[in-house]
């Protein structure tokens, strides 16, 4: 009778060990115009970071959210997007300018308050301008399964030295930082898009996806061949290159990420 008291009520006032005992939430704040996408991208991302159910998804192209939303969580996860942060400002839809407005204001308030967050692929471009940073299209990657190696700095990193020295991660983009943005420590390169991971204080930032089985990113592709982004002839060229591949260390990162953040 007690318990179910407690659940229908809530804590009583003043209870720490009540309130200790509940598990902050994860978010995953997700820039994806397209319901499919948005789903595998969430499934993708429950497995690899193991937190399952736990993880609960936003759209900020879709609503508008609470300034302190990332307050009360373990952690945030900041996903991928068709969108970049370098199309020209007349070509941004209303949506993609609210994502980045409220990207913008998540990643200031993160490194202000001492947040853990952890922005991927169209992220770390929101976070480098906010950084001061550049991002333009001198360094593209094609949809691919691609190997990247750890700096000095992303060995000892409490969350990067998860991943081995040499890793193969998958990427695909037009648009990237060429070099670190300032007061970030680069924590891994490649010779194509050398800015694939870096840190700033408490927030971590990727180019390449951390969430994706090889599987999945055939899935994703497809998904985004069947909204015009690119011809069926070279969907089967990408998918035929990433089922050759096996991608399984960036789910390490991802999964130290998140042990880190909730301590």
């Amino acid at each position: 009778m007690d318990d179910l008291l407690r659940a229908t009520m809530g804590p009583p006032s003043g209870c720490a060990d009540y309130c200790a005992a509940v598990p902050k939430p994860f978010l995953l704040l997700q820039v994806r115009p397209e319901a499919d996408a948005r789903a595998g991208e969430l499934a993708s991302m429950r497995r690899a970071s193991g937190l399952g159910e736990r993880l609960t998804a936003r759209s900020p192209d879709l609503e508008v959210l609470p300034a302190d939303l990332a307050d009360g969580a373990a952690a945030v996860l900041v996903g991928g997007s068709p969108y970049s942060v370098s199309d020209p400002a007349s070509s941004k839809g209303e949506p993609q300018r609210l994502a980045e407005r409220q990207l913008a204001a998540l990643a200031e308030r993160a490194l202000d308050r001492d947040l853990p967050v952890f922005f991927t692929c169209y992220g770390i471009g929101v976070l480098t301008l906010v950084l001061g940073g550049a991002v333009d299209r001198s360094h593209p990657e094609p949809v691919s399964a691609t190997e990247s190696r750890l700096t000095a700095a992303g060995r000892d990193d409490p969350a990067a030295s998860a991943l081995p020295e040499r890793f193969t991660a998958l990427t695909g983009h037009k648009e990237s930082a060429p070099v670190p943005p300032p007061g970030a420590v680069l924590l891994a390169t490649n010779d194509v898009s050398p800015v694939q991971l870096y840190r700033v204080g408490s927030v971590l930032a990727s180019q390449f996806h951390p969430e994706p089985t090889t599987a999945e990113f055939v899935e994703r592709a497809t998904i985004y061949q069947r909204h015009g982004y690119f011809p069926q002839a070279e969907l089967t060229a990408v998918a035929d290159r990433l089922r050759a591949a096996t991608v399984t260390e960036p789910q390490r990162l991802l999964r130290r990420f998140v042990e880190l953040a909730d301590r």
